[in-house]
């Protein structure tokens, strides 16, 4: 089978603008000091230039309010968002209101997109994902104790959740939690649209996490109590007990995202990584001459290549074959694409050296944030699980006592295989 990753120049052009705009326009933001009122202000007028380009949330098709880019160029233009934190938001694409915005348009009522999908799209609505709490394995989600009960025509909610990223200053929640007790694993969970001014919802707090600084101006982590939280029926997103089947659809895409991210925020420190070897110089001679640190060039480039082929490869086969053909591509990128991400990060940081390690550089920025990666949208031990029996499904234990590929066994079977054949040379000899 023939794979195609190409697109056409029209699309390159558009490619062209984002590189120059992100970083004139977006790098500075990091290093910006202004408070909320200003920073938000710089942020809505990148918005305004973005819309213009009609780069706005990209990942819906148009009838859904969005630009109508497949996964291989949604990929394209994540990586380049990837290699500063605020990209996404200037360009509507950032988690979790990306994937929240797919779960919507996919399984929503009419009435559901009206009230919070076309705001969330326009960016005048903020949204988060609760799903993670502090007392059952991230995981295992089939361990998922937060509830919601029927009552009449609300869902009354209760639960303790953790890590909703941007639950401070979100507008709505996704909530994912156990409607179905008796069903089955997989069956016992829904998603439901949860308002943040809810009375019963408590917002406690942000966790502090080992992202530091990045997370400003309400940007983080919420620990969010449901107690006795009333909601409409109608708020209900898909049916019943369809929570797990709505998370996979949400999570294949943003997962073809994430990596692609990662690959723009590690191409940055890569880039970093090269120049300070030509710079710097040690031993008598510049870093780039000492054959380590040549070692390490090659290695993060190959790796680099290797991840955004496969990442592509991945969004590819969602294109042609839909997300559920492609669950063996997007696991195999979740963990190869976080360890290419810290592993170059790690090489940057060490040809920097103390100044790597400061905060006078991104580095020490990006490689905390790079150590989340092994576990957002799944542990990565859970992904190769996955891949390892999706492989295994395709082969069978062999026949015998012997492996296949024995080698005395194999021989005595092509001499029986060859046998009239052998006796007429010798015969003919």
């Amino acid at each position: 089978m023939s794979w195609d990753f190409s697109t056409e120049p029209e699309f390159e052009k558009k490619l062209e603008w984002m590189r120059a705009f992100v970083r004139e326009e977006v790098y500075p933001l990091e290093v910006l000091d202004a408070d909320e009122a200003g920073f938000r202000r710089i942020i809505r007028s990148l918005q305004d230039e973005v819309k213009r380009q009609k780069l706005w949330a990209t990942h819906l098709p148009p009838e859904l309010g969005g630009q109508g880019y497949g996964q291989v160029k949604l990929g394209l233009m994540h990586e380049i968002e990837g290699a500063t934190m605020w990209a996404p938001i200037v360009f509507g694409n950032q988690a979790p209101d990306s994937g929240n915005s797919e779960v919507l348009a996919h399984f929503g009522t009419q009435a559901q997109k009206d009230r919070w999908l076309y705001p969330l799209l326009d960016g005048r609505l903020r949204s988060a994902f609760s799903m993670t709490e502090p007392f059952t394995a991230g995981s295992d989600p089939t361990l998922l104790s937060s509830t919601a009960r029927l009552e009449g025509d609300e869902w009354v909610i209760n639960g303790h959740k953790w890590f909703t990223s941007n639950g401070m200053i979100a507008d709505f929640l996704i909530a994912m939690v156990v409607t179905e007790p008796d069903a089955g694993p997989y069956e016992r969970a829904s998603m439901i649209i949860v308002p943040t001014d809810a009375p019963g919802l408590n917002r406690l707090r942000n966790i502090p996490t080992m992202a530091g600084e990045s997370e400003r101006f309400g940007y983080g982590h919420a620990e969010i109590l449901y107690e006795d939280v009333r909601v409409p029926a109608a708020n209900l997103l898909g049916k019943r007990g369809q929570g797990f089947l709505i998370a996979q659809a949400r999570l294949g895409p943003g997962r073809i995202h994430h990596c692609m991210r990662w690959l723009g925020l590690a191409r940055r420190a890569f880039d970093m990584l090269c120049e300070r070897a030509l710079q710097r110089e040690a031993f008598g001679k510049k870093l780039a001459s000492h054959e380590t640190v040549q070692n390490w060039i090659a290695d993060s480039a190959a790796e680099m290549s290797a991840a955004r082929l496969m990442t592509l490869h991945a969004a590819w086969v969602i294109d042609t074959q839909g997300a559920a053909a492609a669950r063996k591509e997007i696991s195999l990128i979740k963990f190869f694409g976080a360890k290419v991400l810290h592993d170059v990060i790690d090489r940057a940081l060490q040809i920097h050296g103390s100044l790597g390690y400061s905060g006078d550089l991104p580095l020490e920025d990006m490689y905390r944030l790079a150590r989340g990666a092994r576990f957002y949208d799944g542990p990565d031990e859970v992904h190769r699980v996955s891949v390892a029996r999706q492989i295994l499904s395709g082969y069978k234990e062999p026949q015998g006592k012997w492996p296949r590929e024995h080698i005395p066994t194999r021989r005595e079977a092509a001499q029986r295989k060859f046998a009239a054949l052998l006796e007429a040379a010798t015969t003919d000899v």
